[in-house]
């Protein structure tokens, strides 16, 4: 068993379908759009053919954006990369294009050399490199 996919409610998902596949290169789908439910969403795949990430609008779907990441539910998700240079290179592009760096790269203390941002819509994203 795996899991196949991580889906993301968004309020933009141009937007941050642009930030994954800039930062991470992720490869998208076409859009798929529901005209009767207004849902439209895009899959984002790796290169590895791993998991995905879903990234899903509908425009009666809201929130209280002070409280995301620290509701019951998902707290953040890890992007393992290749290397800790891959870590530090992104660190650096993405603390230059204005993201914000919610922990510097740094090696945990379960023994992971990790980064964490907030994406385009405040999600909480580690950035790890391979153990």
């Amino acid at each position: 068993m795996k899991i196949d996919h991580l889906a993301l409610w968004c309020d933009d998902i141009e937007k941050m379908r642009e930030f994954y596949t800039k930062y991470f290169n992720c490869k998208s789908n076409a859009k798929y759009y529901n005209p009767k439910k207004q849902f439209s969403s895009y899959f984002l795949s790796f290169d590895d053919g791993g998991s995905r990430i879903e990234l899903m609008n509908r425009k009666d779907i809201n929130e209280e954006p002070t409280k995301r990441g620290f509701i019951k539910g998902i707290a953040h998700f890890d992007i393992e990369v290749k290397d800790k240079q891959t870590v530090d290179n992104l660190y650096k592009i993405l603390e230059k294009d204005g993201y914000t760096i919610e922990s510097e790269p740094r090696i945990t203390g379960d023994g992971y050399y990790e980064l964490a941002i907030l994406d385009v819509e405040g999600n909480y994203v580690e950035i790890s490199a391979e153990k």
